[in-house]
């Protein structure tokens, strides 16, 4: 019996991964251009460490974890998301008090049903604010929101934007919540009864049909917040309405407890019923819930594998690959030589030189098979003539004789 990988635990090629390697690129340029830097954390942490960020009650704690006893007994887990993480590092580093614009990369881990773009073992890149109060830094994290946006030519999705308030305002919501709930628990799922005894705000979440159905005359957050939270969302609304599809959204409240005040999600409709592909928010009590000092948090999270579906891959973003062919033994110690001032020419170009002794149409249909673009070909009547064949693999077709300088400056303008 052969085995296989574990479900929903795929395996990336070399064909999947210049989509991969594409996306990477573009998203370290849009964080370069914002001045943030990376940070790396482990995998594998205290599973306490999810329990007070994440929330007990969320179902990325009750039934997504992966974790086991290690040999001292004691609890750990693959970590479901990267923010946790990153807030109990710095906590660690004893940096609370300082700021921060990092930015991180891996793969999480959650057992939930494998579905288009998102898979147990999947792929985040993470963005975090750390020490910037509520104001100025919420219009930053858009900005890049929408760059991002932008740079991956992702086109047809909308920017969904929530306030969840002040700890008063939310205490007084949950309460309105519950109070309108309680004649109608029969009518609830008993998921969702449990999210409205242990976070109400969990069940403006629900899937469920009865619930959606009961939460159309349910209190609505907005008649909750201040006038502060609401100034705020109207203003990010208005500000960037020309750049992106923007909307207010009171029944977003993200899937991780730790949230405080804006949160957002960027959605398409190419994705099905888990339509996020970005999403993150404020979480100004993290830093206390880990046991470290406050400390203002903001940040937001790409699904890798949900972008790598939604973009329209389009030829020309992927980097060129040439083959370099050799037809005559006697030409191997000198292709070597020219293989490298190529590169060096030119780093954004793919150079494969075949290292084989088969002939020029069985080159040729491998460079085919292999996706190059271009072929360039060194035989005998190349060597006498100190000429070299560029051949254009494309339905063009076309076929010249270059001079080496000729080669050479071709190379660097492709």
């Amino acid at each position: 019996m052969k085995i296989q990988s574990l479900r929903g635990m795929p395996d990336l090629f070399p064909d999947d991964l210049k989509k991969w390697h594409m996306l990477e690129k573009k998203l370290y340029q849009a964080f370069d251009a914002f001045n943030i830097q990376e940070i790396r954390t482990p995998i594998l942490e205290s599973t306490e460490l999810f329990d007070r960020s994440v929330g007990n009650s969320s179902d990325i704690v009750n039934k997504e974890l992966y974790s086991f006893l290690d040999r001292n007994q004691e609890s750990i887990s693959l970590r479901p998301e990267g923010s946790a993480s990153v807030i109990r590092a710095i906590i660690q580093k004893k940096q609370e008090h300082e700021k921060h614009k990092l930015w991180y990369q891996g793969p999480m881990f959650r057992y939930e049903r494998p579905q288009k773009g998102r898979f147990r073992q999947f792929h985040q890149v993470g963005i975090e604010y750390l020490g910037y109060e509520e104001g100025l830094s919420e219009y930053e994290i858009i900005a890049l929101v929408i760059k991002i946006i932008d740079q991956l030519g992702i086109s047809g999705s909308t920017l969904k934007i929530n306030h969840l308030g002040d700890e008063v305002s939310k205490e007084n919501f949950c309460q309105a919540l519950q109070n309108f709930f309680k004649p109608h628990l029969s009518k609830l799922h008993k998921k969702d009864i449990f999210r409205l005894n242990t976070n109400p705000l969990r069940i403006l979440d629900s899937k469920e049909n009865s619930t959606q159905v009961l939460l159309k005359d349910a209190p609505n957050f907005e008649d909750f917040i201040s006038d502060k939270s609401k100034a705020l969302l109207q203003h990010i609304s208005q500000h960037f309405s020309d750049q992106c599809n923007i909307s207010i959204d009171s029944s977003l409240v993200r899937g991780l407890d730790y949230y405080t005040g804006l949160v957002f999600e960027v959605v398409s409709d190419e994705l099905g019923a888990q339509d996020a592909f970005l999403g993150g928010g404020r979480y100004d009590n993290l830093s206390e819930e880990l046991g470290g000092k406050s400390m203002h948090a903001l940040g937001f999270a790409i699904g890798l594998e949900r972008v790598i579906s939604l973009m329209q891959s389009k030829e020309s973003n992927l980097r060129k690959k040439v083959a370099l062919i050799i037809v005559d033994e006697q030409d191997h110690e000198k292709t070597y030589k020219i293989a490298h001032d190529l590169r060096a020419a030119n780093f954004d170009i793919t150079l494969d030189a075949f290292l084989s002794n088969s002939s020029l149409k069985s080159q040729l249909r491998r460079a085919n098979n292999t996706q190059c673009d271009f072929a360039i070909i060194i035989g005998s009547q190349e060597r006498d003539t100190d000429q070299f064949t560029w051949k254009d693999l494309s339905e063009k077709g076309d076929q010249k004789s270059l001079s080496f300088q000729e080669l050479m400056t071709l190379y660097k303008n492709l």
